[in-house]
């Protein structure tokens, strides 16, 4: 445990690496076959690129000294919802008829970030939503709070870095989204969602996709930094080992 977080970023890095090579090689392997998605939704219809991440929070997870046979990926992902019936979460540790922890990882890429912010966002904090609503009606856990994590890698380049007009036809936003660019917005909101007790965690990280192939990342808040976010997961598991 000790080992993987005193060199996180080493780890970081390589997961970053797999996201790009992985989402050019699905972009490759569908311009071979002559299939063209709408923008950048090739990358997204392929998936796994964010297995490089979901890997190194199950080696976080196993360096607690839980049973691999706790921890789901792959499958046997979904929840019980209290708006749908069941929700599948991208990691799950579940113990003894309990849940200890569920993390979602997500990522955008450009060059379209206005709706896709939106998508992001709403589907994030409606997937908090439907889980704590489900374990206040005890769905599970009979009150034992489980840790929900959220992660998130955004692309670094100009369009995520340019300032964003916001429309005020009738009432005045609040003032730290006026000319924010998407990656402050979604620094906001990932702060956010801790303030508001929507997620245990959360973790933003941006990336090139040149250098990026390289393993070449930035934390833009410190508060949101992924070593942070791993130590808190630790804790939390640990606690039930």
């Amino acid at each position: 445990m000790l080992n993987i977080l005193n060199e996180i970023d080493k780890h970081v890095a390589k997961a970053v690496s797999y996201y790009w090579t992985t989402r050019k090689s699905q972009t490759d392997k569908q311009k071979r076959r002559g299939v063209t998605d709408a923008g950048s939704r090739s990358a997204v219809t392929g998936g796994a690129q964010m297995d490089g991440f979901i890997d190194l929070f199950k080696k976080l997870i196993k360096d607690t000294g839980i049973d691999s046979k706790y921890i789901f990926e792959k499958k046997a992902l979904e929840l019980p919802g209290f708006f749908r019936p069941t929700k599948e979460w991208d990691l799950l540790v579940v113990k003894d008829n309990k849940l200890i922890a569920a993390i979602e990882a997500k990522s955008q890429v450009g060059p379209s970030f206005g709706n896709n912010f939106n998508n992001r966002t709403e589907e994030a904090m409606g997937s908090a939503l439907d889980l704590w609503t489900a374990f206040r009606e005890g769905a599970f856990n009979k009150g034992i709070q489980p840790f929900l994590g959220y992660f998130f890698m955004l692309e670094d380049c100009g369009a995520s870095n340019r300032p964003v007009k916001v429309r005020e036809p009738h009432f005045k936003v609040f003032p730290e989204f006026v000319d924010a660019s998407y990656m402050k917005r979604y620094g906001l909101f990932c702060r956010k969602l801790i303030l508001e007790r929507h997620y245990t965690s959360t973790a933003f990280i941006t990336s090139t996709r040149i250098s990026g192939v390289n393993g070449s990342y930035k934390e833009p808040a410190m508060d949101l930094s992924l070593k942070q976010f791993a130590q808190i997961l630790i804790s939390h598991v640990g606690a039930h080992v």
